[in-house]
């Protein structure tokens, strides 16, 4: 079956009904968002949020002056590694202070690059991350992708399994890249729908390819023998 990011997306809304939009909005909301769980599932992580919000504040000057042990507290539902993550969280509010002048919404007027190294300035935000806080805040026009989503279209077939993180992202993004529309509504959908579907079907591990609407077209479920596809490499069907 011909693959197309239209009708990927068009089969994914089909399976998954219409995303929804991130609970927050803002750079700082966005970061705090990424940092205040780990491991955890979206109810774990809004609940870690909204304990974030309630105990302490989403302001920076705030999350500055929190004693760490009040952090703690707040993240305690949040999942493993908490003291990293009472550190991440006493950082970012430090950065925001102390680079930005307490307002980090300023890095949105900036030029792409100078927004790009800000936003990396913050603990979890690499190039990715950069993006995706640039996208979902409508002043960056690309698909940025996060881990499922990158992983669901690596197995479709764009792009190539790299060395690293980065390198895969970059590959993935360059051969998706004639497909993209150009508009901030089409791609935060795009990044909802692909990041869900690889949070419930596309797994990482055990992916649930049987029950996959992208099935026919999909160069990972071919080189698996899920799907019988002329000239794919196929290397022996996966566990379910």
């Amino acid at each position: 079956m011909k693959r197309s990011l239209a009708d990927i997306l068009k089969r994914l809304e089909a399976q998954y009904g219409s995303p929804g939009t991130l609970p927050v909005s803002g750079p700082l909301e966005m970061i705090l968002w990424e940092n205040v769980a780990y491991l955890v599932n979206d109810l774990r992580r809004k609940a870690a949020f909204e304990s974030l919000k309630e105990r302490i504040g989403l302001s920076p000057q705030n999350i500055h002056s929190a004693s760490k042990k009040s952090i703690r507290k707040a993240l305690e539902g949040g999942g493993i590694i908490l003291p990293e993550r009472v550190k991440k969280l006493a950082s970012i509010g430090k950065i925001v202070m102390d680079e930005f002048g307490g307002d980090l919404n300023q890095v949105l007027d900036f030029p792409t690059d100078k927004a790009m190294k800000a936003l990396q300035l913050f603990p979890g935000v690499g190039r990715p991350g950069a993006e995706k806080i640039l996208m979902f805040s409508r002043r960056l026009p690309v698909l940025a992708l996060e881990s499922n989503g990158l992983r669901a279209l690596i197995r479709l077939g764009y792009g190539q399994q790299k060395n690293s993180y980065n390198a895969t992202y970059i590959s993935t993004q360059a051969a998706v890249r004639g497909e993209l529309i150009e508009d901030y509504d089409w791609l935060i959908r795009a990044h909802q729908l692909l990041r869900i579907h690889g949070q419930e079907l596309c797994k990482r591990t055990i992916p649930r390819c049987k029950d996959c609407p992208l099935l026919m077209m999909c160069d990972y479920a071919a080189e698996q023998g899920i799907v019988a596809r002329p000239g794919a490499r196929q290397k022996g069907r996966i566990r379910k």
